[in-house]
């Protein structure tokens, strides 16, 4: 709660919009199945007759069941949502990464520094040798 209090407005308007949906795609979820099991019940006699009336509750059965499915999905598209807002948002998280991409670009960069060092004192050692013995030799 704390964390919400210090978001922006249009941050904590969208948790709350997630919260909301959460709510209600459970909640549908619960009502048709719950609505499912009622039909599920034997009854007794009605005026219509049982053929009409176990394709009647076929049919509502089949669109409650779509209608458990879309609240699944939709809670599927929201999970989706919460983690690429929270990817995107998570700026502690992100600025941690960076920065230890940074140090071991550092690291990287200093071993590349010592190893042209090295390669420069070398080659001018071994230029030191060519030039003296060019020079020592009388080839002019």
């Amino acid at each position: 709660m704390s964390q919400q209090r210090t978001l922006p407005q249009s941050k904590e308007a969208l948790l709350k919009s997630y919260q909301k949906r959460l709510k209600d795609d459970i909640k549908s979820m619960v009502d048709n199945y719950t609505e499912i099991m009622k039909l599920a019940k034997i009854e007794g006699e009605s005026q219509v007759s049982r053929p009409m009336h176990a394709e009647q509750d076929q049919y509502e059965m089949e669109v409650r069941a779509a209608n458990i499915v879309r609240a699944g999905e939709s809670l599927m598209k929201l999970v989706s949502h919460i983690k690429q807002f929270l990817i995107l948002n998570d700026f502690p998280s992100v600025n941690d990464s960076i920065a230890h991409t940074v140090h071991r670009l550092h690291n990287t960069q200093k071993d590349c520094d010592t190893k042209l060092m090295v390669l420069r004192d070398e080659m001018s050692a071994h230029l030191f040798e060519l030039e003296e013995e060019y020079y020592s030799s009388g080839y002019k």
